[in-house]
């Protein structure tokens, strides 16, 4: 994957990423302040937890930070999947966000 191919789908993801954010805000009781800045969203809670998501953008790598901890995502040309084996970013998403809010909520790829 070039640089200009990972910059393009890392950029849809995080746009997915805040627009996931609107419909919760708009759609549920939760309220998540999201922030962009540059290649970094970050997700805050009412509760003051966290989760930040930043592109890496020599590995080609977007990495996530939750309360649980830090996991690291490449694109296998279908999904984002941890590098580790750990499952699809955004089902990930939102099950931290989901442990983190104390309530159910879905981040999606569309």
């Amino acid at each position: 994957m070039t640089d200009a191919e990972f910059m393009d789908r890392a950029e849809r993801l995080l746009k997915a990423v805040e627009t996931s954010c609107d419909h919760i805000n708009d759609d549920t009781s939760v309220d998540i302040d999201n922030q962009r800045t540059g290649g970094m969203v970050t997700l805050a809670f009412a509760n003051h937890s966290q989760i930040v998501i930043n592109l890496q953008k020599p590995l080609h790598e977007v990495w996530l930070a939750a309360k649980c901890g830090g996991f690291h995502y490449q694109f296998d040309g279908i999904q984002w999947s941890d590098t580790k084996g750990q499952g699809e970013f955004f089902a990930l998403l939102s099950r931290f966000a989901s442990e983190q809010s104390g309530s159910a909520l879905v981040f999606a790829a569309d």
